[in-house]
């Protein structure tokens, strides 16, 4: 089978809280599992998402001690979960950084 992926995924373990499940919110942390310029793939939330419901989500980016938490908040749209490693797959479609006490939702 050929690959169709876009983009290059890269293999990144980062934590990232899931905050929005369409309407509701939700508050599930968990770690990226890969990540690429247009998607994510991390931890199964165990909610109860649906493929095709948007989705917010903050992942906290590495940062040097000086600087504080960086964390990058992103929108995008569930396209599959993977039962098989406990995975759910979104869209990156948007996202902004923000900074320490701006990064709460």
């Amino acid at each position: 089978m050929a690959e169709q992926r876009k983009s290059k995924r890269f293999e990144l373990r980062l934590p990232v809280e899931l905050v929005r499940a369409g309407s509701r919110r939700v508050s599930h942390f968990g770690e990226t599992k890969n990540v690429s310029s247009g998607g994510i793939l991390f931890t199964d939330p165990s909610e109860p998402i649906e493929v095709g419901q948007p989705i917010e989500y903050l992942i906290s980016l590495p940062t040097g001690k000086n600087i504080g938490e960086v964390r990058l908040r992103c929108m995008g749209t569930v396209v599959r979960r993977d039962e098989e490693v406990q995975a759910l797959a979104a869209t990156l479609e948007r996202y902004e950084f923000v900074r320490g006490a701006a990064a709460g939702v």
